[in-house]
């Protein structure tokens, strides 16, 4: 089979139905409830995604040989227009960990439930939310409230920086628990985006999973 890829060969049935044009949006891709396992994918289907770097930490181990460092690195990655992934990798070498995450990122790809922020904007925009949201990691617990158009991100700067990835431009938020631990905090921010995103997922394509999975 020719690849239009750069020598990407699909080894998934998604990723199959990319490559032969039967799925051409990230939209479809998720409506068939198929599970996402090739970073290659993803960058057909939303090439050009950017990057963010919230956390690198040095985690040390001992072993038998003595002590082991690695590092640890925390990823979002978006479109800035509805689209957002997140992940945690580790690796030997800082660079090695960053461009794992951004791949396993790209895996956890979700479209996140944008709307009109306040009854007073104008109907069909999505500038904010269309709905509370809600996510834990840890201690930490990250609401997300939609807010009217002008507004901005009234957010931590890690939240804020996931919010942008995934073209939020107006919410309040609120954090609870220990909010100094980055990790905890962008994993919880992109849990309520998620939780969001999945009460407005169709029922036929969360049963698909469910079937995929089992």
């Amino acid at each position: 089979m020719s690849s239009n890829n750069n020598g990407w060969e699909p080894r998934t049935r998604l990723g199959r139905m990319v490559q032969n044009g039967d799925v051409t949006s990230m939209d479809q891709a998720l409506e068939t409830g198929l599970p996402l396992k090739e970073p290659q994918l993803v960058d057909q289907l939303l090439p050009g995604l950017d990057d963010e770097v919230l956390d690198i930490n040095m985690v040390q181990r001992m072993t038998d040989s003595g002590r082991r460092v690695k590092f640890r690195c925390v990823v979002a990655v978006g479109n800035r227009d509805g689209y957002l992934g997140y992940a945690e990798a580790r690796d030997d070498q800082v660079g090695g960990a960053i461009q794992k995450a951004i791949e396993v990122a790209k895996l956890n790809i979700i479209k996140v439930d944008r709307g009109s922020g306040s009854w007073e904007d104008r109907a069909g925009g999505l500038n904010s939310l269309s709905r509370k949201a809600e996510g834990k990691a840890g201690s930490v617990t990250v609401r997300i409230i939609p807010a009217p158009q002008g507004l901005g991100l009234a957010a931590a700067e890690t939240v804020r920086n996931i919010l942008e990835l995934a073209g939020v431009q107006d919410a309040w938020t609120k954090s609870d628990g220990n909010t100094r631990t980055t990790v905890n905090l962008a994993k919880a921010t992109y849990n309520a985006l998620k939780n969001a995103s999945q009460s407005r997922t169709p029922r036929r394509a969360r049963e698909v999973r469910q079937e995929v999975r089992e």
